[in-house]
């Protein structure tokens, strides 16, 4: 189990993952943001699946944001230049679904949550 992630973050997104393989128009609210405090990297998380790899739209900071898999354990592992970990936003509430934000993140070159 990961520590970005809470237990009932990862029981919805695991349920997310469960309902987009039954349901191909399935279009969720992101459960989860993390980011890096120092590198403006952001990911917006939607589903995982039993191995621990997330879907969502993925941001590096590099004006190229998109919708794509990560490895939770990557995550967790990767440390910005300052040695910083990345985080999880403890007040992000999604208010509105993630094709919306693709859609604007595609617009403003960057996640804009």
């Amino acid at each position: 189990m990961t520590k970005l992630i809470t237990d009932e973050q990862r029981a919805l997104l695991l349920a997310n993952g469960r309902e987009s393989i039954e349901n191909s128009h399935f279009d969720p609210r992101p459960v989860v943001k993390l980011f890096t405090p120092n590198a403006g990297a952001t990911w917006l998380l939607t589903e995982l699946d039993a191995e621990d790899i997330a879907f969502g739209l993925c941001d590096l900071g590099q004006g190229f944001p998109e919708l794509g898999y990560v490895s939770l354990a990557e995550l967790e592992s990767l440390r910005g230049r300052w040695g910083l970990p990345i985080e999880r936003d403890l007040h992000f509430v999604a208010d509105k679904r993630l094709s919306d934000y693709a859609r604007e993140a595609r617009l403003a070159g960057r996640i804009v949550a």
